[in-house]
């Protein structure tokens, strides 16, 4: 700032607007031009531009003592002016300390974006497949590192951070007891009336029992506990690595020379394997306490009830249903954290990565359940 703008209000000369006297059709701005200054003269100036006796014009701001933003858009209004009524501008002798401030208030033409050629359906459709075969290639090798990194965790289990651990089991497990219990009543009671509407034609009420323990057991419980681990737990574990990955902690992590699979990853992982099988006994035993509530409303006992679960289900519905569960788990757990370590920058990639978890662990647990129930049909499991 120079000296002249460290004077008091009482000392600042009144901005001006002048006939030239050295050209003709000129003008002079002299005084200061801060917001006081260019109010005076705002309208000045305007009315110079629309009675421009010639089309050259000439501004001259060598008696100009000082200059800021007000007075920055004053000198913009009257070129934008001169442009719009193709009037030729020069501005002569701006002092260093103007033009310094005028050089920050430039106006240069923004470039107009070049119209995106559209693709043909061919060319959209190798995108997209060349997409996929990327992030395929991505989840392999993700699947690789982590497997080296979970055995080796296992082989050493002094090496797992079990204070992450254990909060993830909080989190994704004890916390999550509610939602479980709450879905799986109300899928239990849901499912019997609407199984018993029919079976109640031929006098076979009774058989909802048989299945709903076969189809909660073998089924459902497992899945739609699954299901609500990837809403819930799956795109958290995508967010949390994914903010880190943004706040590049998971850089410094590297930096460091500290695995991030082993202190990301791995807790999470065997925090959703250890949790997802009493989720799935829980919201089993809440799905059969609802479908009690509809077989005793039918008139008969809860000991006829438990007796027809018990009688239809097997050791090996229930232990397979909890195999599903362990593997997907596993699936659900992985594709989130997956996600939130190749998470892009910016507060929308954290977004992204979070759908994008929940949408690649339903697909995977869609894919994988029906693979498990076509192995369980030829084992005759």
């Amino acid at each position: 700032m120079t000296e002249k703008s460290t004077e008091t209000v009482t000392e600042r000369p009144a901005a001006c607007f002048l006939p030239s006297t050295r050209v003709r059709g000129g003008r002079v701005i002299s005084g200061r031009l801060d917001a006081t200054g260019t109010a005076l003269i705002w309208q000045a100036a305007t009315d110079w531009i629309h009675t421009a006796p010639i089309p050259q014009l000439t501004l001259d701001l060598s008696e100009l003592s000082y200059l800021d933003g007000s007075g920055a858009a004053l000198i913009m209004h009257i070129k934008r002016l001169c442009a719009e009524k193709n009037l030729e501008l020069s501005i002569e002798n701006v002092p260093a300390h103007v033009q310094k401030l005028l050089t920050l208030f430039t106006e240069e033409e923004t470039p107009k974006e070049s119209p995106r050629e559209k693709k043909g359906f061919i060319e959209s459709l190798g995108h997209k497949g060349r997409k996929i075969l990327n992030d395929s290639a991505e989840q392999v090798a993700f699947i690789g590192e982590s497997s080296r990194a979970l055995l080796h965790a296992l082989r050493q289990p002094h090496v797992i951070r079990w204070k992450d651990y254990w909060a993830v089991c909080e989190s994704a497990g004890v916390n999550a007891l509610p939602i479980i219990a709450l879905i799986g009543f109300l899928m239990g009671l849901i499912m019997s009336f609407q199984s018993a509407v029919p079976m109640r034609r031929f006098g076979a009420d009774i058989y909802v029992a048989n299945l709903l323990g076969l189809s909660m057991l073998r089924e459902l419980g497992p899945l739609v506990t699954a299901i609500l681990l990837a809403g819930r737990s799956g795109s958290a574990f995508a967010a949390e690595i994914g903010t880190m990955k943004v706040n590049e902690e998971v850089a410094a992590l590297q930096t460091m020379g500290l695995d991030p699979l082993r202190f990301l990853m791995i807790p999470r992982v065997l925090a959703a394997l250890t949790v997802t099988p009493f989720l799935t006994i829980f919201f089993n035993f809440f799905a059969l306490i609802g479908g009690a509530l509809v077989v005793t409303g039918f008139g008969y006992t809860l000991s006829t009830y438990v007796s027809h679960v018990l009688m239809n289900v097997t050791i090996g519905d229930f232990t397979g249903g909890l195999f599903k569960a362990f593997v997907f788990s596993i699936l659900v757990a992985g594709v989130g954290c997956q996600r939130g370590l190749t998470t892009g920058s910016g507060a929308s990639a954290v977004g992204s990565s979070t759908t994008s978890s929940v949408v690649s662990g339903l697909i995977l647990i869609a894919v994988s359940d029906g693979i498990m129930a076509t192995v369980f049909f030829a084992l005759g499991i």
